[in-house]
C-alpha cells in the first residue's frame, strides 16, 4: 500500500510564487543527478549546460483558455464559472460558485450581453451564438494559491512562449521558464526539439483523497502526439538519444504513446513503481504536496532522493508552483 501521508510535505506560504519573474529564464533551476544523487543549484538559463547534442526536448504546446468568468444573476449575486471542457455544441462541463447556484438559473456575464443556463450542477448551456465568443469574456483561470486577482501580465506570463493549440485551463507551468531566444540557442546546440498537446484539464489537479493512492482515479485528459512528433521520437529511440519530457504533461503524453496511443484521452496515473518506457530526463516545477504531480515526480527521481531535493529547495528559499522555479531530473 502507497500511503497519501508518505507524500505530504510543510512548505510555509511565502515561498508559493505570487507572480512570475520579470525574465523567464532567470529562474532558479535545481538539477538532481540520479546517476550520483547530487544535487545542483544553477539558473534556467544554465540549462543549455545539461544538454547534449541529439537530445529531444519535447515541449507541451497545449494553449490557456480564458475559462475563468465572473458572471451575475438577474438578482445581482456574483456567480464565478470555471469553463473546463465544451461537451457538445454550446454545453459546457463547468466548476460554478457558489455551489448553491439553482438548475435552471440564468448567468450573465459582461453587460448582460450573453447569458447561459445552469443545466445541472456542473454544467452551464449558453445560446449556439455565444458558445463561440463565450471565452472573449474570461479571464485568466490562475489557480486558487496564487492569491489575487488575474492582472494584464498573466495573459503573457501565464502562457508558453509556444504555445499554440487552445484547449487547456491551466498552463503547462514547467514551460514558462522558456524564451523565444533560449529555444533558438538550444537548437543551434543540436538540440532536436518536438512538440506534443495534452490539453490540461481537471485530471491534472483532481485531489487524491483515497489513503491507499493506487485506488485513485485520474479524470481523462485529451492528447496528440503529432506525425512530426512521434518520427523524432522514434529516431531519438533508434539512435538511443535522450527524450527530455517539459513537464509533467509532456510525460504523460509521451508515456502514453510509448502505451500505443497517439491520441485521444489518457488518464495515465504514474506513482513511485511506475517502469517509465521512453522519457530519460524530466524539467518540471514544484508541486503541492499530496498531488498526483508530486507523486509523479517521486517516480521518476526516486522517492528519496526527490524528497531530499524538496527539502533542499526549502532550505535554500525555491519559488514553488506556477509561477515558481525549476527542477532538472537526469
Amino acid at each position: 500500500m502507497l500511503k497519501l501521508s508518505n507524500f505530504d510535505y510543510p512548505l510555509p506560504k511565502e515561498l508559493i510564487a505570487q507572480y512570475p519573474l520579470k525574465e523567464r529564464e532567470s529562474a532558479r533551476l535545481l538539477v538532481v543527478n540520479r546517476s550520483d544523487n547530487s544535487i545542483e543549484h544553477k539558473i534556467f538559463k544554465d540549462l543549455t549546460g545539461y544538454l547534449k547534442q541529439s537530445d529531444l526536448l519535447v515541449l507541451n504546446d497545449t494553449k490557456v483558455l480564458t475559462c475563468r468568468l465572473m458572471g451575475h444573476k438577474a438578482t445581482g449575486g456574483k456567480v464565478e464559472i470555471l469553463l473546463t471542457k465544451r461537451k457538445s455544441g454550446s454545453t459546457f462541463d463547468a466548476l460554478i460558485q457558489p455551489s448553491r447556484t439553482k438548475i435552471g438559473e440564468k448567468i450573465f456575464f459582461g453587460k448582460n450581453e450573453i447569458a447561459g443556463v445552469v443545466t445541472n450542477r456542473k454544467e452551464i448551456t449558453f445560446q449556439p451564438k455565444d458558445a463561440d465568443r463565450i471565452y472573449g469574456f474570461g479571464e485568466v483561470p490562475l489557480p486558487p494559491y496564487i492569491k489575487r486577482e488575474p492582472e494584464e501580465l498573466d495573459k503573457e506570463y501565464y502562457q508558453t512562449v509556444y504555445a499554440d493549440r487552445e484547449g487547456a485551463i491551466a498552463s503547462p507551468t514547467a514551460g514558462l521558464h522558456f524564451t523565444k531566444d533560449l529555444l533558438k540557442q538550444i537548437e543551434a546546440q543540436g538540440v532536436n526539439i518536438a512538440h506534443l498537446t495534452l490539453h490540461v484539464g481537471l485530471g491534472t489537479f483532481k485531489p487524491v483523497i483515497t489513503d491507499d493512492i493506487t485506488e485513485h482515479q485520474m479524470e481523462p485528459e485529451t492528447f496528440q502526439v503529432s506525425k512530426s512528433a512521434q518520427e523524432k521520437i522514434e529516431a531519438a529511440r533508434k539512435n538511443k538519444s535522450r527524450i527530455i519530457a517539459v513537464g509533467t504533461t509532456s510525460l504523460r503524453a509521451l508515456e502514453a504513446y510509448a502505451a500505443g496511443a497517439k491520441e485521444g484521452q489518457t488518464n495515465l496515473f504514474i506513482y513511485p513503481g511506475y517502469k517509465f518506457k521512453l522519457v530519460n530526463c524530466l524539467l518540471t516545477n514544484f508541486h503541492l504536496p499530496k498531488t498526483t504531480l508530486f507523486m509523479l515526480v517521486c517516480a521518476f527521481g526516486g522517492e528519496k532522493l526527490i524528497k531530499q531535493a524538496y527539502q533542499e529547495a526549502l532550505d535554500k528559499k525555491y519559488r514553488f508552483y506556477s509561477y515558481g522555479d525549476a527542477m532538472l531530473i537526469i
